[in-house]
């Protein structure tokens, strides 16, 4: 096992790593730019190191100043959270080379899966369902061509990236170069790279992930599936566990499919296999994220696992710690979570400034993930995620209920937050039947209190 553990992150996830190590016996690191130098994270952890200013390239990105922290502390492993540096395959190569473990897939399996183009081919030769769609396009009379052969609505999708940059939706074959030429400008600004594919547009699916898991000695287990469909701009705001659209069928099926894709591709450590559910139940993969994620913690709710501690385990060589019923986890009650903002729910534009009063829910079946405090300056500099409020209860209407009434308890003040957003967004006659796809908030009107 590690004896010593750099946190290369901020905020809550970098405490969640921090509290993983501290029952697992080892040392951690945490490692702040000057922006963070009052937060959470620096003061629990057993040593801390300032790597740079508040500009998350010069800090939080700046691979150099990360390794370095690691050799000065003595750190022989480092965890990525999520975000930042997590999905950086030059980043897990440099700590290869420098005789630092990685907790995560290897370079080369970041490289495959992370890559979209490639995942696609990987899930295709795994016999995985993918939409029809491209490689890399190079020209655009192949665009053209391809967008016609596919069928319109198409989406341009930026290979090397995520969350919404350089993606866009082309209905009519008259706007695809002026799409195109958009996003191949916003894929090279957010990514360094202006590569982009087409893939066939689902008008209203939903978006269901699977929580893999595997180890270095060929076990591997998909332990779980999670509902993202609501959204905004390609952004989650709300997830649940188990999704209500699979049957018992259904959730074995996909899990067998996950499961045989990530031991043919060799995947260790966690992922998270995405997938489009349309109108007539058909699953086509998406995308793989080769990290934990936000939402790993309502996959945690019900099934009970220690998802950051499978992490380091797996890491470290261990062999898969958990047990299933018949080679099937089966969801014990039902979670959700809610993603607490600091930004004005009207308009999500971010709000930092100072904390000034704090109330955290609390009660059975209640658990916060945070890194604020009364007093704590929301930096601007970095993502606007406060806290994750998760409930768990016996079944999805409880769970609604529960997270309704914690959601009524949570208190910010001092600046602006998305939990009144919330508050209504759990009241939706559409959200409490389960009537959901990725355009309901389309459908979803918030009016201030």
């Amino acid at each position: 096992m590690f004896k010593k553990v750099l946190i290369a992150n901020r905020g809550e996830i970098a405490l969640r790593v921090i509290r993983a190590c501290r029952e697992l016996g080892i040392a951690s690191v945490a490692v702040h730019s000057v922006a963070d130098t009052n937060a959470l994270h620096t003061r629990f952890a057993d040593e801390s190191v300032c790597i740079g200013p508040a500009s998350a390239a010069q800090s939080y990105l700046h691979i150099p100043a990360i390794i370095s922290a690691a050799e000065i502390t003595g750190a022989d492993a480092i965890h990525p959270g999520y975000g930042f540096l997590s999905e950086n395959a030059d980043f897990a190569e440099t700590c290869e080379k420098c005789g630092i473990a990685f907790i995560g897939p290897t370079a080369k399996l970041m490289r495959l899966m992370g890559g979209k183009i490639s995942a696609r081919a990987a899930m295709t030769a795994a016999g995985i369902p993918i939409l029809p769609g491209t490689g890399l396009l190079e020209t655009d009379q192949q665009a053209i061509s391809a967008a016609h052969e596919i069928g319109f609505p198409i989406i341009i999708k930026a290979s090397a990236g995520g969350g919404g940059r350089g993606m866009k939706i082309v209905r009519d074959a008259d706007k695809l170069i002026g799409q195109l030429e958009t996003a191949r400008a916003e894929a090279l600004a957010g990514f360094g790279s202006a590569a982009v594919y087409l893939e066939r547009y689902l008008e209203a699916p939903r978006h269901i992930e699977v929580q893999i898991v595997a180890d270095t000695h060929g076990n591997c287990a998909a332990v779980g599936e999670r509902e993202c469909s609501i959204q905004r701009r390609h952004q989650k705001l709300l997830e649940e566990a188990p999704s209500i659209a699979l049957s018992d069928i259904q959730r074995d099926e996909l899990r067998t499919l996950c499961e045989r894709a990530i031991a043919q591709v060799g995947y260790t450590n966690v992922g998270t296999l995405e997938f489009l559910l349309d109108e007539k139940g058909r699953f086509y993969f998406m995308e793989m994220n080769t990290r934990i994620q936000v939402e790993h913690t309502v996959t945690e709710m019900v099934t009970g696992l220690d998802l950051v501690r499978e992490q380091i385990n797996l890491a470290a060589g261990h062999r898969l710690s958990m047990t299933t019923d018949g080679g099937r986890f089966r969801p014990r009650g039902y979670a959700i979570e809610c993603r607490i903002n600091a930004e004005d729910p009207e308009t999500f534009a971010p709000s930092p400034g100072r904390i000034t009063a704090l109330n955290l829910p609390g009660g059975f079946g209640v658990r916060v993930d945070t890194h604020v405090y009364e007093g704590y300056v929301v930096p601007p500099h970095y993502d606007s995620l406060l806290a994750k409020l998760v409930v768990h209860a016996e079944d999805r209407p409880a769970a609604i209920r529960r997270m309704a009434r914690a959601l009524g308890e949570f208190v910010i003040e001092g600046i602006k937050t998305n939990l009144e957003f919330h508050r209504q967004l759990v009241r939706h006659p559409d959200f409490v039947s389960g009537k959901l796809d990725t355009h309901f908030m389309e459908r979803f009107q918030f009016v201030k209190p």
